[in-house]
C-alpha cells in the first residue's frame, strides 16, 4: 500500500509517515520547507525517514502542474493532505498565504485525485471551524458558518471543496477536524513551545483573556493512531441519506467529517502548571485581553470516531507534555 503524504516535513506529517514506514507502508512525501519557521527542524523531522520505503519530492502543492507529475509517476492508493499555512494569528498579516497554501494547493490536491484515482483521500481541517459556535461540546453535526479567522474559513472551505469532488468524481474523502494537537517535534510557534522556550529562558509567559482560555489539547501520537486506523476506511456512497433534513458530517456521496480530539478540555493555566512541572521550573505570568480571531473555548466530541474506528484519544496533558519536555531539552540541550 503506498500512501502519499502532503506538508511530510510538518509537525504531524512526520509523526505520521515515521508510523506509517514502521508499519510496512511505503511513503511518498511532499514538502515546500518554506521559511515560516525553522527550516532547519523540518530538516532534522525529514532526517528520521530514513526507510529504503520512503521517497520524498520537494514541490509546493500548489504547483499544479508538478503534482501531477508526482501522482502520475508514484500511483498512490491513499492521499493524506496535511500540508497548509497554519496558525490564526498569522493569516491577519499574511491573508494570501493561507488563500495560495490552503485553498489554491488543495484544489491541485483534487484535481491530482480526480485524475489519478485514489482508494481514500483524508485531509486536515481543524477545531477552528467551529468559530463563534458556544454548544459544547463541538459536534461534527452542528453548522460552522461563522468563522472567526481566515485560517478557519479557509478549513471550512476545504470541507466545501471535499464534498464538490466526492460529489462529482466519486472521490472518498474525510476530513480531519483536529482539536490542539501537542507534542515532541511541534512547532515553534504553537503555545505548548512558546511557553517552554520563555520558561527555560526566565521570561514571563503571557495567557490570553485573562487566562481563562480553556483548550482540548490532543496528544499528537492519539492523532497517529486515529489516522492509521481510518486509512483503509474509506467513506462510500450513501443511497439512503435523506437530502430533507441532511446531516454535515457525511452525505449521499462517499463523504464524511470527524473530529480528533481528547475530549477533556482544560484550563490553559493548568496546562502551564504542568508544563512547569516536567521542566522543574515555575515562571511568571501576565493576563492579557483575547486576541483577534481567537476562540476561549474548544471541546470535541468524539464518539463518531471512536464507533467508527474503536479508539477515542485520551492522553492525560501530564502525560504528553512530559514526553514533549524529553524532546525538548534533548533537541535544544
Amino acid at each position: 500500500m503506498k500512501v502519499l503524504i502532503t506538508g511530510v516535513a510538518g509537525f504531524i506529517g512526520n509523526h505520521l509517515a515515521y508510523y506509517l514506514l514502521t508499519c510496512g507502508y511505503t511513503v511518498v512525501g511532499i514538502d515546500n520547507l518554506n521559511n515560516y519557521y525553522s527550516v532547519q527542524l523540518k530538516q532534522d523531522r525529514l532526517s528520521r525517514l530514513t526507510n529504503t520505503n520512503f521517497t520524498l519530492h520537494i514541490s509546493d502543492i500548489s504547483d499544479t502542474s508538478f503534482l501531477l507529475r508526482i501522482f502520475s509517476d508514484e500511483k498512490p492508493d491513499i492521499v493524506i493532505h496535511l500540508a497548509a499555512q497554519a496558525g490564526v494569528r498569522y493569516s491577519l498579516e499574511n491573508p494570501f498565504a493561507y488563500t495560495k497554501s490552503n485553498i489554491d494547493g488543495f484544489l491541485s490536491v483534487l484535481e491530482a485525485c480526480r485524475k489519478y484515482p485514489v482508494k481514500h483521500l483524508l485531509y486536515a481541517s481543524s477545531s477552528s471551524v467551529y468559530g463563534g459556535n458556544t454548544n459544547y461540546p463541538f459536534t461534527e453535526d452542528q453548522p460552522v458558518d461563522h468563522p472567526l479567522s481566515l485560517y478557519a474559513a479557509t478549513k471550512k472551505s476545504n470541507e466545501l471543496m471535499a464534498h464538490s469532488y466526492s460529489h462529482l468524481y466519486r472521490i472518498p474523502t474525510t476530513g480531519l477536524r483536529f482539536f490542539t494537537v501537542y507534542g515532541p517535534w511541534g512547532r515553534p510557534d504553537m503555545a505548548l513551545h512558546i511557553f517552554a522556550t520563555k520558561i527555560v529562558n526566565s521570561e514571563p509567559i503571557t495567557l490570553f483573556n485573562h487566562g481563562q482560555m480553556i483548550r482540548d489539547f490532543t496528544y499528537v501520537d492519539d492523532i497517529i493512531e486515529s489516522i492509521s486506523r481510518l486509512l483503509q476506511l474509506p467513506p462510500t456512497i450513501n443511497d439512503s441519506y435523506n437530502t430533507q433534513t441532511p446531516v454535515p458530517s457525511s452525505s449521499w456521496a462517499p463523504y464524511r467529517i470527524l473530529n480528533i480530539g481528547n475530549g477533556n478540555p482544560v484550563l490553559l493555566i493548568d496546562y502551564v502548571r504542568a508544563l512547569e512541572t516536567s521542566l522543574g521550573v515555575t515562571t511568571c505570568i501576565n493576563y492579557a485581553e483575547m486576541q483577534p480571531g481567537d476562540v476561549s473555548f474548544t471541546s470535541s466530541d468524539t464518539s463518531k470516531l471512536a464507533n467508527l474506528i474503536g479508539f477515542r484519544p485520551d492522553t492525560p496533558i501530564e502525560n504528553g507534555i512530559a514526553q514533549f519536555v524529553h524532546w525538548f531539552k534533548n533537541y535544544y540541550q
